[in-house]
Formats: structure tokens, sequence, C-alpha cells
């Protein structure tokens, strides 16, 4: 697990397990978490390497409701958590059939102690719902959460830092791997999403998995994208 300062008081959390990042915006009164991990553990991690860079009370955002990025929500309350609308109803209808899949294959993969932290992890719902937009402010800074439309899920956000012109793009980007299109993603749409998002012409995008990317990296993978879509 390692920090990249992206910006100033902007930050990816890389994580080895499942590639993926998680991120941190910190104004002056308050701070962002993006997406809190997998369970229990790695978000009581997540947490701990937070309170090494800011002190600052915090309020959680989740991109969208995949388990790897908000079974580790508990180790951050209390607090407000945002999400998409829809992000809570998938939660409430899919989260205990996530969490028994990947735990059995977990399993399969010889990582007992993966499927039992993900067992034992307690389900936190959002308690801060948007449609399509909200806008927090940190304290000399303001985010704004941003649903482009659907794509890898049909409730995914994006959180953009304007005066860093940073983008947390959640799982609509990946680095490192084609972009994940499981059952719930919108391949049609998907390209259009990205659009949104490179129409604030970020500096730098932040991946749900993977490394930091420029805009021109996301125009190729939008490319990809549209190239898979069906006609």
């Amino acid at each position: 697990m390692r920090w990249i300062a992206i910006a100033d008081g902007v930050f990816a959390r890389r994580h080895e397990h499942l590639d993926q990042t998680l991120g941190l915006v910190v104004g002056e009164d308050r701070c962002l978490v993006i997406d809190t991990g997998g369970d229990e553990l790695q978000g009581g991690r997540f947490a701990a390497a937070v309170r090494e860079l800011t002190p600052l009370p915090w309020l959680v955002v989740l991109t969208h409701a995949h388990f790897d990025h908000y079974f580790g929500t508990r180790a951050f309350l209390p607090c407000p958590v945002w999400a998409h609308e829809r992000c809570r109803t998938a939660l409430l209808r899919d989260a205990e059939e996530d969490r028994r899949a990947w735990a059995r294959r977990f399993r399969e993969e010889h990582k007992p102690e993966l499927a039992e932290g993900l067992l034992q992890a307690e389900l936190v719902l959002p308690t801060e719902l948007l449609t399509e937009e909200a806008e927090l402010d940190l304290g000399g800074r303001r985010v704004r959460l941003i649903h482009p439309g659907p794509g890898h899920t049909d409730h995914d956000v994006a959180v953009w830092v304007p005066d860093a012109e940073v983008l947390f793009a959640g799982d609509l980007v990946e680095q490192g791997a084609p972009p994940s299109a499981g059952p719930d993603a919108d391949l049609a749409a998907w390209p259009r999403a990205l659009g949104e998002l490179l129409a604030l012409s970020p500096r730098v995008i932040v991946p749900g998995h993977g490394e930091p990317v420029d805009a021109a990296f996301v125009r190729a993978q939008r490319d990809e994208l549209a190239a898979r879509s069906p006609l």
C-alpha cells in the first residue's frame, strides 16, 4: 500500500489487492474519503493511513456498489456516507450475494483470510443520496460528485476536484487491465459517460483500479469501449 500525491491535498492510495486505488481530498475543515475497500480490515488500514495525513473529520463517498469499494465503510463511522440513489438500491439488492460469491472465490484461490474478512464485514448503507450531482464544501475547497450516466454500473459517481483539475473516476476508468464490464454494465452508454467526464478537462484521472492516468488514456479507453458496445 502506498500514497500517491496527485496535487496539494489530493491523494490516491494504491493497494496491491485487486490493484485497487482509493482516494482522499483534503480541505481546510474536513476531508473526503473516496471508497473504503473490501472489508473492515482494509477499511481500518485505510482509515489509519488517512489519519497519517490529516486529523480533519471525514466524509465518505462510494463510487458504486461493487464489494471492494464499500465493505470497509464501518471503519469510518460515524460520518455522512454519500452515493448515488441507485447505489443504495443495488446494495440492498446485491450485497449479500456479492459477499457470498466473492468469499467462495477467495476460498478457491486459497485466501481464507480474505473470505473470512468479507463474511464478517458490516454492510453500511449510504446516508446522503444524489441523483445527478452534488457539491460538497470541504472548507476552502469545493468538490463535485457527478453521475455522468450509466457505464460500469447504472449508478457510478465520479469526484471532480476543480481547483486541482483532478477527477476520481471509480471503475468507469481502469488502468492495467481492460475495463470490467459485468452484468450491470451498460456498454452502449459507457462511452458517453466518459465523454461527459472528459468535458471537464481533467489534468489527472484516478481510476478505481490501477495508476493515475491522463485524458489521452481515457479517450483511448472510451474508444475501446465504443468498439465493444453492441450496435
